[in-house]
């Protein structure tokens, strides 16, 4: 039986929790610590937890030595630092999104991951959602071409409200705005989809509608890959409806998730037939059908691989390298759009990009954060339409 620990019992944590249980036979929680132990109290008595409840990472770890998993659930800025102590006291870790606030702290990472000989893996749990994951397998397949144009729309609303919690909206304590904390999914997903970084950036960044924050809340990047294939990738938490996906219009067919499916023939002038290429829809339908879909989704499904991972002795789907390569097109995306300048990958460690500092030192404060409060009293949220 393995013993887990959360670090940082807000928002995202119940997802953690709610994973973990689906497996008592496998794992067991043993200690939730968080900064207010107030929360983690609350979290303990609402899911009925035989645990113990800490307010400092450190002082759980010296009295908890045979915790087996640390699960950190804080804001970014404190996710290598919780980590690094954690594997160097011997703790395999699953770090949530995003992985970490820069290239030099994911590298930091991965060393105490490589001299302590445990596990880390890096929350993308939308790897296991069965929309994704059956858009990944048709893609592979071929049947639709090569990738030719990636369209990604990683699309949420906040409140106002949402950036008076008091360590969001700032570039020190958040990282960035959705670029980081919400795009951050799907830039994985095509990272994943894609198969390679891209090795051209461009992009723009604003702050519309959330004068409380000193980050972005809308940015649009244009990727160039290797083979002249391009993608555009929208974050954002000003558009309504929430509607999130990937589009991939390949040589033969379009596609996507949500699923949809589109394959055009031609006319001897250029133009499409209006009946479309049904022999080839017919034989793609078929082929995503046959997918079968996957025990578990979502944050659960994530889990069960990476328990699995250390039941076995093998890697986890999601580790630290995936989790840095997301963190190097995010961070070439900042640098596009704070220096408004092409921006080619990868990242050099000379570049100061590399380093937090020089990302602070770059950030573009769209307004001064002049309210905060401590914890909402709400804990709901939304966490995406995958359909």
């Amino acid at each position: 039986m393995l013993k887990a620990a959360i670090v940082g019992t807000g928002n995202i944590a119940p997802q953690h929790v709610n994973g973990l249980l689906e497996f008592p036979d496998r794992v067991k929680i043993v200690a939730l610590c968080d900064i207010y132990p107030e929360k983690a109290e609350r979290m303990k008595e609402k899911y009925h937890l035989d645990c113990q409840v800490f307010d400092d990472h450190e002082k759980m770890i010296e009295a908890m030595p045979d915790i087996d998993i640390v699960h950190v659930c804080t804001p970014p800025y404190v996710h290598a630092e919780i980590a690094i102590h954690s594997m160097d006291a011997g703790m395999n870790v699953v770090v949530e999104k995003p992985m970490a606030t820069c290239l030099a702290e994911c590298d930091a990472m991965l060393k105490a991951e490589e001299r302590n000989h445990v596990t880390m893996g890096c929350i993308a749990q939308n790897r296991f959602r069965n929309s994704i994951y059956k858009l990944k397998k048709t893609a592979d397949s071929g049947l639709a071409g090569k990738i030719v144009c990636a369209h990604v729309n990683s699309l949420w609303w906040r409140g106002h409200c949402y950036y008076d919690l008091w360590w969001r909206g700032l570039w020190e304590k958040e990282g960035g705005g959705p670029t980081l904390n919400h795009a951050v999914h799907h830039i994985d997903m095509i990272n994943w989809i894609m198969g390679e970084l891209p090795t051209e950036v461009m992009a723009m960044l604003t702050n519309v509608m959330h004068d409380n924050s000193e980050v972005e809340d809308l940015s649009l990047a244009a990727l160039r890959y290797k083979n002249n294939s391009i993608a555009e990738v929208t974050s954002s938490v000003v558009h309504h409806g929430e509607e999130q996906g990937i589009v991939l219009q390949c040589a033969d067919a379009k596609i996507a998730a949500p699923w949809d499916l589109k394959a055009e023939l031609t006319r001897p002038n250029g133009f499409p037939i209006e009946e479309r290429n049904q022999e080839l829809i017919e034989k793609i339908t078929s082929y995503y059908n046959a997918i079968p879909d996957l025990p578990y989704e979502g944050h659960t499904g994530e889990i069960d691989n990476y328990l699995t991972a250390l039941e076995t002795g093998g890697r986890p789907m999601i580790t630290g390298v995936d989790g840095r390569k997301t963190v190097e097109l995010i961070t070439a995306i900042y640098k596009a759009g704070c220096k408004k300048m092409l921006v080619e990958l990868p990242i050099a460690k000379e570049d100061e990009y590399y380093t937090f500092e020089g990302i602070l030192k770059n950030a573009v404060h769209f307004y001064k954060k002049a309210a905060a409060v401590e914890n909402f009293a709400a804990e709901e949220i939304t966490v995406g339409n995958y359909k």
